[in-house]
């Protein structure tokens, strides 16, 4: 039987639609409060009449508690662990630690105990080594802490760093690392604000580059691993290295709005989060952080070619990912 960690995010939702189009029972791990109701209109996008949904066995557990996931690992054969604690503010570092790392290090201890086949973890490019030269990045680019050290980054590594314990532990894995992840359903939260923003009439834009990769392609490069003879390795999973100007731009046309039109320099997002970091003494969110500041401005170029010739894949373009989340935000809107 299939396990499912992070069944109700973005990753998480859409895997379990695919999931369910397979087997007749799915098993998902869900937190006390979250929101299962944003799982169903994810599949609603997809045409469905709640059948599939019902496949879904949820069992309410955290990770971090290992008690409450014990149960859930009853009967399991194949994990597909899409949890985690995503922010780019320091101030949640010690959650992410708890969360990311130790939270998978229960993960794959219920693994190795209950003689789990295989898992398949979602990762990020976070953890893969950057390039200083504009050269091409792919599996093999060493990471190094120090091009890496916030704490997003360096929790991601920690956590696949127990995913490899797991396989010489007899458990077989497989590590995607997408880039921006971009899908429908969640418009409040990760790259679905950048479709809420526009929405509303966003007016700024930045030029960093970076690798982007549509949310079906992800979860469809997932089971084809977890379905295939290859064990023990990672790969990297984008569609396109381009801008956030570019998606800013894209999304702004398909939904008919104006264009961002001013553009956000380095000196500006270095004023901008010293502001927010200002605001946060007084108890607001900040909506730009140190990190998220810097990172937005770097320019990289990840290979797909690993994926791509193994799995003898073809990504969607970025584009037509577009147009689908756009069509699916007008449904809700």
């Amino acid at each position: 039987m299939i396990l499912v960690t992070g069944g109700t995010g973005l990753v998480g939702s859409h895997l379990l639609y695919y999931l369910c189009k397979q087997h007749d029972t799915v098993v998902a791990i869900h937190r006390k409060g979250s929101n299962q109701e944003a799982v169903r209109r994810v599949f609603s996008y997809y045409g469905d009449n709640t059948s599939l949904y019902e496949k879904i066995q949820w069992k309410e557990a955290d990770i971090t508690d290992v008690v409450s996931l014990a149960d859930a690992f009853k009967g399991i054969t194949h994990v597909y662990h899409c949890a985690a604690l995503v922010s780019f503010d320091s101030a949640d570092d010690a959650q992410m630690e708890l969360t990311n790392i130790e939270g998978t290090a229960n993960i794959v201890n219920l693994s190795i105990t209950n003689k789990v086949k295989k898992i398949c973890y979602v990762s990020s490019i976070a953890t893969v080594g950057k390039s200083i030269q504009g050269k091409l990045i792919d599996e093999n680019s060493e990471w190094n802490i120090e091009h890496s050290n916030y704490g997003y980054a360096i929790t991601k590594h920690g956590a696949e760093m127990e995913l490899w314990r797991a396989s010489q532990e007899g458990v077989n894995v497989v590590i995607v690392n997408p880039g921006v992840i971009l899908g429908s359903g969640f418009w409040h939260n990760g790259s679905g604000k950048l479709v809420t923003s526009v929405h509303k009439g966003l007016k700024f834009y930045i030029e960093g580059i970076t690798g982007f990769v549509g949310v079906e392609d992800v979860v469809k490069i997932m089971i084809l691993l977890m379905e295939s003879h290859i064990i023990n390795e990672r790969y990297i999973l984008i569609s396109e290295n381009t801008s956030f100007k570019n998606v800013l731009f894209t999304i702004a046309d398909l939904l008919d709005k104006k264009r961002p039109n001013i553009k956000i320099t380095k000196t500006m997002s270095a004023i901008f989060w010293r502001i927010e970091w200002f605001l946060k003494l007084f108890g607001r969110t900040p909506l730009l952080t140190k990190q998220s500041a810097s990172s937005a401005h770097n320019t990289y170029y990840f290979s797909n070619e690993k994926v791509k010739k193994e799995l003898n894949y073809e990504f969607r373009p970025i584009k037509k990912v577009l147009e689908k989340i756009c069509d699916d935000f007008k449904k809700d809107h």
